[in-house]
């Protein structure tokens, strides 16, 4: 298995223009540093809702496959969410799970992910296409995959529970709304 950060590698390296939004925590300063980018939209509050604000991206721009880097525990905290996705089924949404089985940014306290498979539930929520991985080469095999599909599609990614040492995101919320919205008109 891989690190959360070197998963957001992966899949950052693999985005040319597309919209990516980051859950908060971790994931969104790991990113920040891993490749910033006008482009990406993190989270730094709201825990649970990335997937919800990449489905109003994806709505409104159905033209851009749009991608939500998120957690476990997130999609935990947001699960109807997935309900909502599987139902509306916009075929431009990929949804990137990193799944470390803990709540990272909390103090890595066990999440449910341990028990409630986030993969099936998201095929049950009618996720056309649904995969789960372990290595970097099947990530970014899945990954191109999903990119070049109609979705919705949910990648599930095991990782670690090791954490970098990332400073904060350095903008302000405001910024960050403001140069994703330019980025993405």
């Amino acid at each position: 298995m891989q690190s959360r950060a070197r998963a957001i590698q992966a899949v950052l390296d693999l985005v040319s223009d597309q919209p990516v939004i980051i859950c908060n925590g971790f994931a969104s300063r790991e990113a920040f540093k891993v490749k910033d980018r006008p482009e990406n939209f993190y989270m730094t509050g709201s825990m649970g809702m990335a997937a919800a604000i990449g489905l109003g991206v994806a709505l409104h721009k159905p033209q851009k496959k749009v991608v939500v880097l998120d957690g476990d525990g997130n999609v935990l905290m947001g699960l109807g969410t997935m309900a909502t996705v599987g139902a509306l089924k916009p075929k431009n949404f990929i949804h990137v799970v990193l799944d470390n089985e803990a709540y990272g940014s909390g103090g890595n306290q066990p999440s449910y992910s341990r028990v409630v498979k986030l993969d099936q539930v998201a095929k049950a929520a009618g996720y056309v296409n649904v995969e789960r991985v372990r290595e970097r080469e099947d990530l970014v095999y899945e990954f191109k995959d999903m990119l070049g599909k109609d979705g919705p599609s949910l990648l599930l990614v095991k990782i670690t529970e090791q954490v970098e040492d990332v400073p904060w995101v350095p903008l302000p919320p405001a910024q960050i709304a403001e140069r994703f919205r330019k980025a993405i008109t």
